[in-house]
């Protein structure tokens, strides 16, 4: 189970490649049968040990042959946790999340040295559910898929809907099922990779599971994070979750096309991104219309031609 948010349950992770139908499945990644890859072109693979501890053969009932009365009654209440009980418990807590989250990063990268190493743009796009990270890839395909390869692996909790939008489009995808799992890590992404095989100078869209929280914390390995805030969600979200949006180096302000019939004020939730996050750019867009793709397509254009840059130096 994550420490840092209570998901991994009991599902574990599935992998499925769009173009060929395989599909890889695993345990829990923070499971007590945790995968290990070997690094020698293994699959992950998992052990279950069941281990039984006695301390001795027999059970001891004692019985005492003689009767307690009391002639007063005790009123017997549940008092709390001694405090350096409940101070051990949370440090063990800390202790546990520091030690998850270092491994993602080692993990990360690895994942961002096999991406340089292959001159691959990839961006990790996060939003809440229904912002519309989708509706953006598959225009985004359509639109440049001549000019610039896309590959994209689609994270969801369940069901592969996400990623054969994709495939319609004309990109290739792969779907991570992340079973109760509420985000991407490094190691489902490097998985991913594997099965999506991307090609050297391609952009390899993340679209992680939706949500605005544990994402953040979780680096895989990409060049960018870029969050998605639809109209329809409310301005102040810069504010109520600030660790995504100072993670971010774009937010894209979605649907705007639906301003006429929302009250959600743009001026304002760029204000509040920029109190977070002074460095954060913001485009405002709509899928539908297509208004502000321009200013998204020549970002990606610019974040690709920084990466060639520093691939030559």
């Amino acid at each position: 189970m994550c420490a840092t948010c209570g998901c991994g349950g009991k599902d574990g992770v599935t992998i499925t490649n769009l173009e060929t139908g395989a599909q890889e499945q695993s345990a829990p990644s923070h499971g007590a049968s945790e995968p290990h890859s070997h690094g020698d072109g293994h699959p992950a693979h998992s052990h279950a040990h069941d281990h039984h501890h006695h301390s001795d053969d027999h059970e001891h009932d004692h019985a005492h042959g003689h009767d307690h009365h009391h002639d007063h009654d005790h009123d017997h209440a549940h008092q709390p946790a001694p405090v350096a009980a409940l101070a051990a418990m949370h440090a063990v807590s800390v202790d546990l999340e520091r030690a998850i989250l270092a491994k993602n990063d080692a993990a990360a990268e690895r994942n961002r040295a096999w991406f340089d190493g292959r001159e691959i743009l990839a961006l990790n796009l996060v939003s809440s559910p229904g912002a519309g990270k989708t509706s953006l890839l598959e225009r985004t395909i359509r639109d440049l898929g001549t000019e610039m390869p896309m590959f994209v692996i689609e994270g969801d909790q369940q069901t592969l809907n996400d990623a054969q939008r994709i495939k319609a489009a004309g990109a290739p995808a792969v779907q991570v099922n992340t079973g109760t799992g509420c985000h991407l890590e490094a190691d489902m992404v490097r998985r991913g990779l594997d099965a999506l095989r991307p090609a050297f100078g391609s952009v390899v869209m993340i679209e992680n599971v939706g949500n605005l929280v544990c994402p953040a914390l979780f680096d895989l390995g990409e060049r960018a994070k870029v969050v998605v805030l639809s109209v329809t969600e409310g301005e102040d979200k810069p504010l109520k979750y600030p660790h995504m949006f100072r993670a971010a180096e774009l937010m894209i302000l979605s649907k705007i096309d639906l301003c006429p019939h929302v009250d959600f004020d743009i001026d304002r939730c760029e204000a509040m991104a920029r109190e977070v996050n002074p460095d954060i750019r913001s485009i405002r867009l709509s899928t539908r219309s297509g208004e502000g793709l321009g200013a998204w397509y020549d970002w990606l254009r610019a974040v690709r031609g920084r990466l060639a840059q520093d691939a030559a130096q």
